[in-house]
C-alpha cells in the first residue's frame, strides 16, 4: 500500500484536477510532492476529516488553528501556492457538490474519507466564534470588539511594537514601523486640519495613539470612545504618562451614544469595518450630526473589490470565526455614497494599498520573533491566528483583491465654503 502522503496527494489533485503546488509531509513520516517547494505538513488523520466535513476555507483555516496542519518554509509562498486552490476558487461546500457530479472526484472523496479514519466531525478549536444571529447591535458589537481587542494589551505590544497603532502604517522606503505610523497619525491630523483649541472626537480610539498625537503636537482637546474596557485602561495609563489628562479623554461609549458635539473634526480609522452595511448610513449620519457646519471626517477604511453581483458577497469564513466576528468590507464606492447619502461632501480619496501590506508583514515579523511569549499571553491557536490572518491580509492587499483609502468629507455649510484649499493637497 502507498504511504500516507502519496495517497493524500493522489486522491487530492483527483478531486481538485489540479496538481498540488506543495509538498505533503503526513502523519506517518512520508512525503510526497514537489522537491523544494513549501511542506504542508499533515499531522494527523483529523486533519483530512476537517477538510471533508467544512471543504475550503474554514476547513484549512480550523485544522491549522488546532495544529492539525503547519507549513514548513516559507508561509507567504505556501499560502500564494494555496490561494489558487482554496480562495480563488471558491471552494466550498456547494462548488464541492458541483465537483462530485465527475466520477473519478467521487472516487477519489471515497478514498480520502477512508484514509481519514472514523467519519466524525471534529469539533472547532475553542477560539471559534459562532455567528450571532442579531447583527451590529450594541450588544452585538461591543462582543465582537472585546473578542478581537481584549486578547491582551501585552500580546498587542508583541504585534504592533511601541507605537501600538493598529491599522495601516504610512511608510518612506527606509522607515521603522514606528516612524511610519507617526508618519500616518501626522498624515491624518494634517487632513483634518487641526489646530490649537479645537474639539476631535476619536472614533474607535483603539490604545490612545491618534489622541495622544493630535493633543501633544496640535493642541487639540479630544475625547476617544472604544468598545474594548482593556484598550480604554491602557490609553487613560499612557495619557496620564503623558501628562495630557486635561486635553484627552477616553471613554467606554458606542459612538452612536456619543452626544456632546459639536466637535470640529472626527477621526476614524480602521473602526468602519465593524459598522456593517446595514448600519453604515446610520454611522455616516451619526457622525455627520456631532461636527459643526465646516468640519472635518477623516474615514480610514479597508475596502473590498465590488462583485458584479453584490447579492453573492459572503462575509470571509476564517475572518468572521476568528478575527472579526461580523465584520464586513464595502467597496470604496459604497463608503463613498452613503457619507454623501449623510450629508458629507467627500473632498479627497488616497488608497494606501501597499503600504498596509508592508505593515502586515511587519506585524508577522514581530510575532513571529516574539511567539513564545505570545504563546504563553494567549494560546497557541490564538497565535496561529494571527499569523495566519495577517500573513493573507499581506498578500490580499499586494494582489489588490483588497484595499485601504482614507476619505476626507466635510460638513459644508449652506455658505459654501468648505475651508480646503484651492489647490494641492497641502498636507502631504
Amino acid at each position: 500500500m502507498a504511504d500516507a502522503a502519496s495517497r493524500l496527494k493522489s486522491l487530492l489533485e483527483q478531486l481538485l484536477g489540479v496538481p498540488l503546488p506543495v509538498r505533503i509531509r503526513a502523519w506517518d513520516g512520508s512525503q510526497a510532492g514537489p522537491p523544494g517547494a513549501p511542506v504542508l505538513i499533515v499531522r494527523n488523520r483529523r486533519a483530512v476529516r476537517r477538510l471533508l466535513f467544512k471543504p475550503g476555507e474554514l476547513g484549512l483555516a480550523r485544522a491549522w488553528v488546532a495544529g492539525d496542519l503547519e507549513i514548513e518554509g516559507d508561509l507567504y509562498t505556501a499560502l500564494k501556492l494555496m490561494s489558487g486552490l482554496v480562495w480563488e476558487r471558491g471552494e466550498d461546500a456547494r462548488t464541492l457538490v458541483q465537483t462530485l457530479r465527475d466520477p473519478e472526484a467521487r472516487a477519489a472523496a471515497r478514498g480520502l474519507l477512508r484514509l481519514a479514519g472514523p467519519p466524525i466531525p471534529p469539533a472547532p478549536p475553542r477560539e471559534e466564534v459562532r455567528r450571532r444571529r442579531h447583527l451590529h447591535t450594541r450588544r452585538s458589537d461591543s462582543r465582537a470588539i472585546s473578542h478581537h481587542y481584549d486578547v491582551g494589551n501585552d500580546f498587542y505590544e508583541i504585534v504592533l511594537g511601541p507605537s501600538m497603532v493598529y491599522s495601516c502604517a504610512y511608510w518612506e522606503e527606509d522607515g521603522t514601523l514606528e516612524s511610519a505610523q507617526r508618519d500616518k497619525l501626522e498624515l491624518v491630523c494634517r487632513k483634518l486640519a487641526l489646530t490649537p483649541g479645537q474639539r476631535l472626537l476619536d472614533v474607535g480610539c483603539g490604545w490612545g495613539s491618534m489622541a495622544i498625537h493630535a493633543a501633544r503636537e496640535h493642541g487639540v482637546s479630544v475625547v476617544g470612545v472604544t468598545l474594548s474596557q482593556e484598550q480604554a485602561a491602557y490609553a487613560r495609563k499612557r495619557i496620564a504618562d503623558e501628562g495630557l489628562t486635561d486635553r484627552v479623554e477616553i471613554r467606554v461609549q458606542d459612538y452612536r451614544d456619543v452626544t456632546d458635539g459639536p466637535y470640529d473634526a472626527i477621526s476614524s480609522i480602521g473602526m468602519a469595518e465593524h459598522v456593517g452595511a446595514e448600519r453604515y448610513l446610520e454611522y455616516a449620519r451619526a457622525l455627520y450630526a456631532l461636527l459643526r457646519p465646516g468640519g472635518r471626517l477623516l474615514n480610514h477604511q479597508i475596502a473590498r473589490r465590488p462583485h458584479r453581483d453584490e447579492s453573492a458577497y459572503h462575509v470571509d469564513e476564517f475572518i468572521d470565526a476568528y478575527v472579526f466576528p461580523d465584520g464586513e468590507l464595502a467597496p470604496l464606492g459604497t463608503t463613498v455614497t452613503q457619507l454623501e447619502r449623510a450629508g458629507f461632501e467627500v473632498r479627497d480619496v488616497e488608497s494606501i494599498r501597499e503600504h498596509y501590506a508592508r505593515t502586515l508583514r511587519r506585524w508577522v515579523a514581530n510575532l513571529e520573533a516574539g511567539w513564545p511569549r505570545a504563546v504563553r499571553l494567549t494560546s497557541p491557536g490564538r497565535a496561529r491566528v494571527w499569523q495566519l490572518y495577517m500573513a493573507a491580509s499581506a498578500l490580499a492587499f499586494e494582489g489588490s483583491r483588497i484595499g485601504v483609502n482614507q476619505v476626507l468629507a466635510v460638513r459644508t455649510p449652506e455658505s459654501g465654503e468648505s475651508g480646503l484649499p484651492l489647490r494641492s493637497r497641502t498636507w502631504t
